[in-house]
């Protein structure tokens, strides 16, 4: 362990003792800092930013930067939220073409076969018309003004208003429903249901509710059905529409698309700067600018998120914790999820670094560039694969933080979280000249970000102040850089002037 990784850890040390003494509370005893919820997040929050900052600190030892890590956290974090988006639509059902109120008639489009007289249906959705629960009268196939097939409904009572929007399906009479195993009983076999699919209630007065279906268990001429909530209120006199569950991607095909995009925009970084000669300032800063833009035309500059979609699946990877022990009142102390995936990418990239050739070139790639090439190592390929890991670790930390923050916003989502990795990487011993640094070192100087963080929390400074002391820890950092390269320099000065003295 080298000297800046021993100052980094004593500087932690020293940060954690400090807000100790200053939230400890002499009346109850109790120490805020060390309560287990703030050190759980302060574990989850260190996780998270030192996966981003191994990734440019492999870029930073290669005498790189990559600026558009948080742009990057962004892109990851809308298009996971994207392709992971779920829709509802009804199982017996379709979108209508035209709604004329005053003559009882639903057009729907094309010749559809799904309704029959004495069926009951519910339209919604439309701008004019109404919500109606009626039923259905007669079916007769039409022809629309531009001469194309349609099929009208007639229905049993007139209709609020007319419309070209909304939608039309079957609903199902309530038989019973308890509080007591949270079920809804409803006529008629059903079993193309599936849990996580969704019951619309209906009430002609009483309104809607909707909920997610966990079970499901039919029988000849019923279907109970087991829901993620009470149905109080219930009765006879509600309908049920069902709808099914869609999702546009699975999860791992969602993760791997993810992932797939981040490694090809480092590539794309890569070969510019490589085969392009491009500065890597330049590049990573259109790189912020464009995947920033992505980000906000992709979502239609409107906040995305999962809406609690899956938080049994997928959301515990970036929330959950392993537990430790429970206290008696209840609450209890873990570690997170990311911490342990924090924990085997530094460990990956140790090795990587270390115990590699490759680890070995991309160090002599940032101590002279010119003197690896002529030593035969093939420096584009070094760098190509330094920013891969970058946006590949950027790319996996974004997952990481929309899926603990769920719901993305992309005009803020990621904002400077390359400064904050920027920063933990020189705190860790990373030089901004490039050839120098360790993985643990920028774990450590992530700790030491977090923890300045916190301290800004817990002793009220005003949150306007953060990215100053961002910005001061940075150049404290470099300026701590600076000074040891000289004195490094002039010791070797007066060593070599000893050596040069004859005995």
């Amino acid at each position: 362990m080298n000297a800046k990784v021993i100052g980094i850890t004593v500087l932690l040390a020293a940060l954690c003792v400090f807000m100790m003494i200053m939230t400890y509370d002499s009346a109850t005893g109790d120490i805020a800092f060390a309560k287990a919820g703030n050190i759980e997040n302060l574990l989850r929050r260190t996780a998270m930013y030192g996966i981003l900052g191994i990734g440019v600190a492999l870029v930073i030892i290669s005498s790189g930067i990559d600026l558009s890590i948080g742009s990057v956290v962004c892109l990851s974090g809308c298009l996971l939220a994207i392709f992971l988006s779920v829709t509802y639509t009804p199982f017996e059902g379709e979108p209508i073409a035209q709604v004329r109120g005053a003559d009882k008639t639903i057009v729907l489009k094309g010749d559809v076969a799904l309704f029959k007289p004495g069926d009951r249906i519910r339209y919604w959705g439309g701008r004019r018309a109404g919500n109606a629960v009626v039923n259905v009268t007669a079916v007769k196939p039409g022809v629309s003004s531009d001469g194309g097939v349609v099929t009208e409904i007639t229905v049993d009572q007139a209709l609020s208003g007319d419309d070209t929007y909304g939608q039309v399906a079957k609903v199902y009479a309530v038989t019973g429903a308890t509080d007591t195993d949270a079920t809804v009983t409803i006529r008629g076999a059903h079993a193309d249901l599936a849990a996580r699919d969704q019951i619309t209630l209906a009430h002609p007065k009483s309104g809607l509710r909707q909920l997610t279906i966990t079970g499901v268990t039919v029988d000849s001429d019923s279907t109970t059905l087991t829901v993620n909530e009470k149905p109080g209120g219930v009765t006879n006199e509600w309908v049920a529409t069902l709808l099914e569950r869609n999702q546009y991607m699975s999860i791992p095909l969602a993760l791997l698309s993810v992932l797939g995009i981040a490694i090809g925009l480092g590539l794309i970084h890569g070969l510019l700067i490589t085969k392009m000669k491009m500065q890597p300032f330049v590049v990573t800063l259109c790189g912020l600018l464009i995947y920033r833009g992505l980000s906000r035309e992709i979502a239609k500059d409107q906040p995305v998120g999962f809406y609690n979609e899956f938080t049994d699946t997928l959301s515990p990877l970036a929330t959950g914790k392993v537990t430790l022990w429970t206290a008696a009142d209840g609450t209890s102390f873990g570690i997170p999820y990311p911490f342990f995936i924090m924990a085997f990418l530094m460990i990956a990239a140790m090795v990587f670094l270390n115990r590699t050739i490759w680890g070995r070139y991309l160090l002599a790639l940032g101590r002279n560039e010119q003197a690896a090439r002529y030593s035969g190592i093939n420096t584009d390929r070094v760098v190509i694969v330094a920013y891969v890991i970058c946006t590949a670790l950027a790319g996996a930390g974004g997952m990481l933080f929309a899926l603990d923050a769920n719901s993305i916003s992309p005009s803020s989502f990621g904002n400077f979280f390359e400064l904050y990795a920027i920063a933990a990487a020189v705190l860790g011993g990373c030089s901004l000249r490039g050839g120098e640094g360790t993985i643990i070192g920028v774990v450590i100087g992530t700790a030491v970000m977090q923890v300045l963080y916190t301290l800004t929390v817990m002793l009220k400074i005003s949150d306007r102040l953060e990215y100053t002391i961002i910005g001061a820890v940075l150049l404290l950092g470099v300026l701590a850089d600076e000074v040891f390269k000289r004195l490094a320099a002039k010791r070797r000065a007066v060593l070599q002037a000893r050596a040069a003295q004859p005995e």
